[in-house]
């Protein structure tokens, strides 16, 4: 378990395959159920990433047997966060404003809300929906799909009053997968995290696709 001071959120990552029970149940001191839950979750939400890769795909000819070659069942994981009650709150996030690196990212977020997208320069709030999903665009798809489709900057608020827990399955190629695209050279996902922890490290930001631009 990772504890993150300065965005104040517990969060656990795994892969979809692996025993969900051992990893997550002494964690999140939830019952097997819940546990047994989790796991049904990531086998059902796997599919669904990529058939909606693939409808999003043919729209821009990007054939469906790229999704199905390259983003094999180890490569995608899930991420469970637990944003605990917040004293601090609004001083710090939940999570930092970032855009998710996968192709798609698709979230279940409880009814206590806190995720908010950047649109037009404001960040506007994501009311919590029983009956729905969000999905995001990743950095991923967007090179892919030649900026057709934008990944989006998001945030999470620390949670003030109530415990907020969300779950994400990140949908990804293999690390050696190589993301074709006519805006951005020719690069995989192994690079492109290498890239971003290089500027992370050096300037304290993640600096994205515009390190892979053609064009400048």
């Amino acid at each position: 378990m990772t504890i993150d001071m300065i965005t104040w959120c517990k969060f656990i990552i795994g892969n979809k395959i692996q025993n969900v029970h051992t990893r997550y149940a002494h964690i999140f001191e939830r019952s097997i159920f819940y546990t047994s839950c989790i796991e049904a979750y990531a086998t059902t939400v796997a599919p669904l990433a990529q058939s909606l890769a693939e409808i999003l795909g043919q729209k821009l000819n990007i054939n469906s047997s790229y999704f199905r070659e390259n983003c094999l069942v180890k490569s995608s994981y899930i991420r469970l966060n637990r944003y605990p009650l917040c004293p601090l709150s609004p001083k710090v996030y939940g999570l930092v404003p970032h855009s998710d690196t996968s192709f798609l990212t698709i979230v279940h977020q409880d009814q206590v809300g806190g995720l908010q997208l950047m649109k037009d320069g404001n960040w506007i709030a994501v009311k919590p929906n029983p009956q729905a999903l969000v999905v995001n665009i990743g950095d991923l798809f967007q090179a892919l799909n030649n900026d057709v489709y934008k990944s989006i900057k998001h945030r999470v608020v620390a949670a003030e009053k109530v415990e907020r827990i969300s779950t994400a399955f990140f949908y990804l190629p293999s690390e050696v997968a190589i993301i074709p695209s006519y805006h951005y050279r020719n690069f995989n996902l192994k690079e492109y995290i290498q890239q971003n922890e290089q500027d992370v490290k050096q300037t304290g930001n993640k600096v994205g696709l515009s390190r892979f631009l053609i064009y400048k």
